[in-house]
């Protein structure tokens, strides 16, 4: 997966379109070709997983590769703890993305299958780049695959607002930060993660150049942190995120959920905490107040709304400001939390907008009245619902109650204020999530199920039943076993709480 300029994602979007206009017929076989570089990319990423040295926090299989490079960048990529479970998390969606999409895509097949593999290399490339300025780069080349996939295959006539709502808040959010980025270079003349980590930090390098004074790192800081709160999101910067979720078609939401909401998070450990460390120590308490009122906000919110797609987006958001707190914590239990509760909450988030897929497909609507007594008509589909609803309120024996545990232990340690008010969104999160599983599941069938015809009121079928099993069997292994995330994670995040300990 590592070798080669390009990643295999990116290979196979390329041949993808390349064949299609050499054969008149390619578009049929779209999808398996979609499913062959998928499958393959997962598979490349199996060693990356396996054979590596979880006793080591420093990045391993670093590979340095040519080609066109602005001054001062390197081209290198290579993984550690923190980062492979990124790519295992984005390797293993989107195979599952792909069976979300073939009930609901019904044109330019050729194209929308090209670029979920464009959209997964750039996704991969965030994880694997050890240079800044091409993290800044991969960090945005996400934006037009995305953008793509709400603007053309959305289920709405405002998909065009939302995928303008989604460009403009990420990208202009990010300007701040290639500010930083070149204002870095022309000071240190490299942006190079461990030269940048000797000379900002660690005293005058051989030419004299001073590490960033305070004011200067707080400066940088807050330019880092616009574009990163941005992609998470945090309140009040997330109204584009329930507006792209409602008009994104299943596949799209379920990679928006599931894989690029962690992008601000891992740059926030990975950018924010390394490079300013004083600065994070400085602006930690300005997070805890923002994380809490964006979980009580959000999950307030998500109580009021009647669109089933936008339930589950606002109680994203809330369940991202969790992995804040736990991230800006300073505790290894803290932290490894936070992991902990970005890769289940892609597993449980995937699946219920998978959920909402499903009956989009069979009746056309998500709004929540036009709903009821599903557990009449559909019974497989209403166990499968009420699992994934029971792990988003973090029941234990499911893997969000094993990172939403660990989040409030470690924020325990140094704030107890900040640990009850982050325990109300769980209170809150059963309010809504219960609320909506009632109206769907139970009650008297509604009219849009007796004019529907016979094939509409089917069960889940053979396809549906493997998209849903291998995220059902994460869930309850991460539940039961999270000693084997864990064990892979600990040594680089202990680094990283050392890291900023030093200068608390």
């Amino acid at each position: 997966m590592l070798r080669g300029r390009r990643l295999v994602p990116l290979r196979g979007s390329l041949r993808i379109m390349r064949r299609g206009k050499e054969e008149k017929t390619s578009w049929r076989s779209a999808p398996v070709r979609g499913r062959w570089f998928a499958v393959r990319t997962w598979r490349r990423s199996i060693p990356v997983w396996v054979r590596f040295d979880r006793s080591v926090g420093r990045y391993q299989r670093v590979e340095s590769y040519e080609g066109w490079r602005p001054r001062g960048a390197t081209r290198t990529r290579g993984v550690d703890g923190i980062s492979r479970t990124f790519v295992r998390l984005t390797t293993r969606r989107i195979p599952l993305c792909r069976l979300a999409s073939m009930g609901g895509i019904q044109k330019q097949k050729r194209e929308y299958y090209a670029s979920f593999l464009a959209l997964e290399g750039r996704i991969l490339g965030v994880f694997l780049v050890t240079d800044l300025l091409w993290f800044y780069v991969r960090f945005e080349a996400v934006l037009i695959p995305m953008y793509r996939r709400i603007g053309v295959w959305g289920s709405r006539a405002r998909k065009i607002r939302a995928g303008y709502f989604f460009f403009r808040y990420t990208l202009l959010g990010s300007v701040r930060m290639l500010l930083g980025i070149l204002y870095l270079n022309s000071r240190y003349g490299t942006t190079d993660r461990r030269v940048l980590k000797q000379r900002c930090q660690r005293g005058s390098d051989e030419r004299g150049r001073r590490p960033l004074e305070v004011e200067r790192q707080r400066r940088r800081w807050r330019g880092f942190f616009a574009s990163l709160a941005t992609k998470v999101p945090m309140v009040p910067v997330h109204i584009w995120l329930p507006e792209a979720h409602v008009e994104a078609p299943t596949g799209g939401s379920v990679i928006l959920a599931g894989v690029l909401l962690k992008l601000g998070t891992y740059g926030m450990m990975r950018r924010l905490r390394e490079r300013f460390p004083m600065a994070t120590v400085y602006f930690t308490p300005r997070i805890y107040a923002m994380a809490v009122v964006g979980i009580v906000y959000t999950s307030r919110t998500a109580i009021r709304q009647t669109d089933r797609k936008r339930i589950v987006a606002y109680a994203s958001v809330a369940h991202m400001n969790m992995t804040l707190v736990g991230l800006f914590s300073m505790t290894e239990q803290g932290v490894e939390g936070a992991l902990f509760q970005m890769l289940s909450h892609g597993l449980v988030a995937g699946a219920l907008f998978m959920v909402i897929g499903v009956l989009y497909d069979r009746y056309h609507t998500r709004r929540v009245r036009y709903y009821g007594g599903v557990a009449q008509t559909m019974p497989r589909f209403a166990r499968v619902f009420l699992f994934f609803t029971m792990a988003n309120i973090a029941l234990p024996g499911t893997s969000s109650f094993v990172g939403e545990r660990m989040i409030l232990l470690g924020i325990a340690q140094t704030n107890v204020l900040v640990t009850f008010r982050s325990a109300t969104g769980m209170i809150l999160g059963g309010c809504y999530s219960l609320w909506l599983y009632n109206r769907v599941a139970y009650g008297n069938l509604k009219n849009i199920y007796r004019l529907s015809h016979g094939e509409q009121m089917s069960d889940l079928n053979r396809r549906e039943g493997r998209m849903f099993f291998p995220l059902r069997g994460r869930t309850l292994f991460l539940g039961r076993y999270p000693s084997a995330v864990r064990e892979r994670i600990h040594v680089s995040c202990v680094s990283r709480v050392e890291h900023v300990r030093m200068y608390s």
